[in-house]
């Protein structure tokens, strides 16, 4: 049965289970949905405090942002280098 969820928002895919050496299962719909296979690398960010969120990443996600990212702020620096001196207060 298709899970409806709402616009923008990621889907459930269930729950998992922390082990002894720290590892979690990601269930096998998730898996072939983002198209995790074996050897994939994930980065795992936090939320910066106890409780927080953790989310996971592909490294190549990562770096696609990240490039993305600095190409646009080019694209800042150089309107930034147009606006004259009176209007930057």
């Amino acid at each position: 049965m298709e899970r409806k969820h709402p616009r923008g928002f990621g889907k459930c895919y269930g729950s998992t289970t922390v082990s002894e050496r720290g590892q979690v299962v990601i269930p096998a719909e998730a898996r072939r949905e983002m198209a995790l296979e074996p050897g994939t690398r994930l980065l795992i960010f936090g939320g910066g405090h106890e409780g927080g969120p953790l989310t996971l990443m592909t490294a190549a996600m990562v770096t696609r942002f990240v490039r993305h990212a600095m190409g646009r702020l080019s694209e800042l620096e150089v309107m930034l280098n147009e606006v004259p001196e009176a209007e930057e207060e």
